[in-house]
This record gives C-alpha cells, structure tokens and sequence, in this order.
C-alpha cells in the first residue's frame, strides 16, 4: 500500500529529485542542468535589493525580486532584471519566465519588456491574481 505524508525538510526530498529527474532526462536525452542564482544590488555597501531564480531545461525562472520601499523607482529594479538578460543570453536559454500578483508589479514587468501569456484570476481576492510573464532571449 502507497502512503503519502507531509515532509518539512525539503532540501533532502529536492536532493532525491534532483537525482530522479536528472536519470529520468537521461533517458529522454535532455539536461535538467537545474541551479539557483542570487542577485544582489547594493548601494553604499548596502544591500538595497535581490532577485532569486533558478535556471533548468532551456528556462530561466525569476522566483523573487525585491527593493527596499525607499529605494523603488530609481531603476534598481530594472538593472536586477537586465543583469539576468545579460548573464543568460547567449547560452542555450530560450526564455525567461516569472509570475507577479497584481498587488506587485504587473506594469513594471510589462515596461522591462516582458510580454504577458496570461492571467489567472483570484474571484475572492482580486489583489492575489497571478500574472504571467515572458520574455525570451
């Protein structure tokens, strides 16, 4: 009998993926190639902000990014994001991808050149409708 249970320590479950799918993209000769990238922008010597992601396949995915309130609307932002273009171009990745809530960021996304594929409506709490973006390289 199969049983399902709820484990909190991801990181030994993600080790055990990594290898499954790496011997399971073998298989389908393709390359999971999976890693985490951190960005950090700092001013002063101090952090002001980040963007996280991961790169897998042909994708890149920006999972977070984040500037201090005091901060926005200097261009940080768009500089975390350019950086990604330029680390990413030109090696094998077709497109980035990342999805915002619409209490976030959904214009600044549009105006860094990202198209919009699609929306997914929250009906009972319009603030947490998703966006999804790309912008391929």
């Amino acid at each position: 009998m199969v049983t399902v249970e709820y484990v909190e320590n991801f990181e030994d479950i993600d080790k055990i993926a990594d290898k499954l799918l790496t011997e399971y993209d073998k298989e389908n000769e393709v390359e999971y190639n999976f890693k985490k990238f951190s960005f950090v922008a700092k001013e002063n010597g101090k952090i002001v902000g980040y963007l996280t992601g991961f790169s897998y396949y042909a994708e890149v995915t920006i999972n977070n990014l984040v500037v201090k309130k005091e901060c926005r609307g200097r261009g940080i932002g768009k500089k975390l994001i350019d950086h990604v273009v330029r680390c990413f171009s030109g090696r094998g990745f077709n497109n980035i991808n990342l999805v915002t809530n619409a209490f976030q960021a959904p214009g600044f996304y549009k105006n860094c050149g990202f198209e919009l594929e699609f929306v997914r409506e929250n009906k009972s709490n319009p603030k947490l409708t998703k966006y999804f973006f790309v912008k391929y390289l």
